[in-house]
């Protein structure tokens, strides 16, 4: 295995190691994903009104490997993003109501102005550090599972 895959291996092990074991009651504060051949967990700030929506992770220098933003929006809609005075790159996982992933946007460029689109019937929206999702394996088809994720999820939270 070359040093990229050792250097995967060992951000695979972060964020799992900074996680709580998967399936375990679901969190507030947490997103889990799986999808064929892999999970993750990350930390998440939850944007679920117009405020702090329009805020996101604007003016942020940095962002921990194991954290992300989770948008949650009412219904389900076009969803486009831009990375005005947004200072890092990030990774935008776009996912319908049921947390099925639609659309990932990888390394959205800091400060671009470019919209991002994240197609239609999107509702809910995880941020995390650039080039993260395609090193773990998070792709279209990837189940997303947090408590915003309603009766229909695909994933649906225990407990």
């Amino acid at each position: 295995m070359g040093s990229g895959g050792a250097a995967t291996g060992g951000l695979i092990a972060l964020v799992f190691s900074m996680a709580p074991a998967l399936g375990q009651v679901c969190s507030a504060d947490r997103v889990e994903l799986r999808w064929d051949g892999g999970k993750a967990s990350f930390a998440v700030e939850v944007a679920d009104d117009v405020k702090e929506r329009a805020q996101g992770l604007m003016f942020r220098e940095k962002l921990p490997m194991s954290a992300g933003m989770l948008f949650v929006y009412e219904s389900p809609r076009r969803a486009s993003f831009w990375m005005k005075n947004t200072l890092i790159p990030l990774d935008m996982i776009f996912a319908d109501g049921t947390g099925k992933v639609t659309r990932v946007q990888s390394n959205a460029v800091p400060g671009d102005l470019t919209p991002i689109d994240g197609g239609e019937g999107v509702e809910f929206v995880l941020e995390i550090n650039g080039g993260l999702a395609k090193r773990l394996g998070i792709a279209e088809g990837a189940e997303l599972r947090h408590p915003a994720v309603g009766a229909d999820a695909a994933w649906p939270c225990e407990g």
